[in-house]
């Protein structure tokens, strides 16, 4: 079973790394950027087909190692 879980900052929670991509996409003559807010994507397949099992264990993941929950925000995707 394949999974993508993505991983966002929290609004209001600044994004210096999004800043810089920004100014870097204006500066390139890419019109039309309001504003740029970046994050992390996992790809991830695991063992098994009980969707409700996966979510449960990503989930998990998240909460313990693939986002800081104090200013990142998740979202878990199950495919098949």
């Amino acid at each position: 079973m394949k999974a993508r879980v993505t991983v966002t900052l929290k609004t209001g929670v600044l994004d210096p790394q999004g800043k810089a991509i920004e100014g870097a996409l204006k500066s390139l003559g890419i019109a039309g950027v309001g504003s740029v807010r970046q994050g992390k994507v996992f790809d991830i397949e695991l063992d098994g087909a009980d969707k409700a099992v996966a979510e449960e264990t990503l989930k998990a993941a998240c909460e313990k190692l693939l986002a800081n929950t104090v200013i990142e925000n998740y979202r878990v995707e199950i495919g098949a």
